[in-house]
């Protein structure tokens, strides 16, 4: 696959937003606003995106009153138009969803199960505010419209049962009883649980999920094309993952996509530690990054230090072919959320970092050695363990002792410091310009659960969560090479 670059995108982005520096200036002859001039006007308190009602008729667990969830759900991840300097796409998960055990085992109530993943394509007004332009619904190969429920168990399944609003299983044929063999509990090996999100200038789009986890890659009508994950028995992929990415934490998947500016290589981050090569490495703060080249298939592998264990990383956006913007966050609402005043927490962290991976190791050129060796299920091993199990047992300094290191970071924004970021969850980045950066948030369809009871998702007592836009200025984004 030859995909071609996107230098003339980028070169229509600089012209568009010229001026970028002195965005008070009007060198318009008609008076309309630059690109930088219309950006400049989001609040700093960030804009609400626009959503519909998905449905309206549930009960809140917590206040007993009916409540709307949302659509909304456009936060998962985003990524600019490739030539329109004022247009981003975002992208939505599965669809809204709440944990519960039901009489079928550990799964997710989905109030919608019919929900199709789908990209949103917003634009920035002249006023500051936000619409949403085109809304491209997520396809299998034959045209027909995905969900969101969940793969089989062997092209990516996190064994979640799904459930109706009510506990009910979701069933093949919605109007009969369950039967294991006759109507099962419905799967979707199409199904996917959407969490990076890359626009390429042919039109296309390539994203990653939280379910294989999967890269896939659709046509502009949202059609699928082409998918590249870790399982050998997956006709639909050609190009492999390393097996040891199919031993992803449930739900925290390939929460990042990027592409290259030639765009010839994709590149995905895991959100948290992978359960490699089980769940005891759980408690840690490394994630892997891969890098595929498109062209070639080749695979590179790097390792990521979060600064807290379990830490989230949820975006990476390319600055260069070797630097991107990387988001890390926890899961802590500042203001305490849907949880309430007991769950403030002054110190959430929602930042933004640099990093080279020309700085760290790459895992796949290592191997061959006493000490380091290439398992074909389990990827790099240093003297026989897992680079999950080495942090685990020697820390980082026993990677570093075997001569593999994460790639360096610098800190590019803190959300929290700069707009008193009251969201749990910063997912996407919107490379803008060289001091300009666009943060969104999902808000879960502005759902929440308390013991698998669905309810309105709060940021505090007074106010619903939504998808809220915020333009950060003033920042040094560009490459430093």
């Amino acid at each position: 696959m030859k995909l071609k670059g996107l230098f003339a995108a980028v070169a229509v982005l600089s012209v568009g937003l010229s001026g970028c520096n002195d965005s008070s200036s009007d060198s318009n002859d008609d008076k309309t606003p630059s690109a930088a001039q219309t950006l400049d006007t989001v609040p700093h308190e960030g804009t609400f995106l626009p959503y519909s009602v998905l449905r309206g008729d549930l009960v809140d667990g917590k206040t007993q009153q009916a409540f709307e969830v949302r659509n909304g759900g456009y936060g998962s991840a985003m990524t600019a138009h490739p030539t329109e300097a004022t247009q981003f796409y975002a992208l939505t998960d599965r669809g809204p969803n709440a944990t519960f055990t039901g009489d079928y085992g550990k799964g997710k109530k989905f109030p919608t199960p019919d929900y199709t993943p789908r990209i949103g394509l917003f634009e920035v007004q002249e006023d500051g505010t936000v619409v949403q332009l085109e809304t491209i619904l997520l396809k299998d190969r034959d045209g027909n419209p995905i969900s969101g429920l969940p793969n089989s168990s062997a092209l990516g399944g996190t064994g979640e049962t799904p459930y109706n609003a009510d506990g009910s299983p979701v069933l093949v044929n919605p109007e009969l009883p369950y039967d294991e063999t006759t109507n099962p509990i419905k799967l979707d090996d199409y199904g996917l649980d959407g969490e990076g999100l890359a626009a390429l200038s042919d039109g296309t789009f390539w994203v990653s999920d939280e379910y294989g986890p999967h890269m896939v890659h659709y046509n502009a009508e949202g059609v699928e094309i082409d998918r590249i994950n870790a399982f050998a028995n997956d006709a639909r992929s050609v190009i492999k993952l390393p097996a040891e990415f199919a031993n992803r934490r449930a739900n925290r998947g390939m929460e990042g996509l990027a592409i290259t500016p030639d765009e010839k290589t994709l590149v995905g981050i895991m959100q948290s530690t992978i359960y490699n090569p089980s769940s005891a490495v759980k408690n840690l703060n490394v994630t892997r990054i891969v890098t595929v080249n498109l062209e070639t298939g080749a695979i590179g592998q790097y390792l990521y230090q979060q600064e807290k264990n379990q830490n989230s990383n949820s975006e990476i956006v390319a600055i260069s072919n070797t630097e991107f913007l990387v988001l890390e966050r926890d899961g802590a609402f500042l203001n305490g959320g849907p949880k309430g005043p007991d769950a403030v927490t002054p110190d959430a962290q929602k930042t933004v970092y640099r990093i080279d991976l020309t700085s760290g190791t790459n895992l796949e050129s290592l191997g061959g050695t006493d000490v380091l060796t290439q398992d074909a299920d389990l990827g790099l091993l240093v003297n026989g363990q897992t680079i999950e199990q080495v942090v685990l047992n020697d820390g980082w300094e026993g990677l570093s002792e075997a001569g593999v290191l994460p790639v360096e970071k610098s800190l590019v924004v803190d959300m929290v410091a700069e707009v008193q970021y009251p969201h749990d969850k910063m997912e996407g980045l919107w490379l803008i310009d060289d001091e300009r950066l666009g943060v969104l948030n999902d808000d879960d369809f502005a759902t929440w659960s308390t013991g698998g009871e669905l309810e309105q998702k709060m940021l505090d007592v007074n106010t619903i969560d939504g998808n809220r836009l915020y333009i950060v200025k003033g920042l040094d984004l560009m490459s430093h090479k």
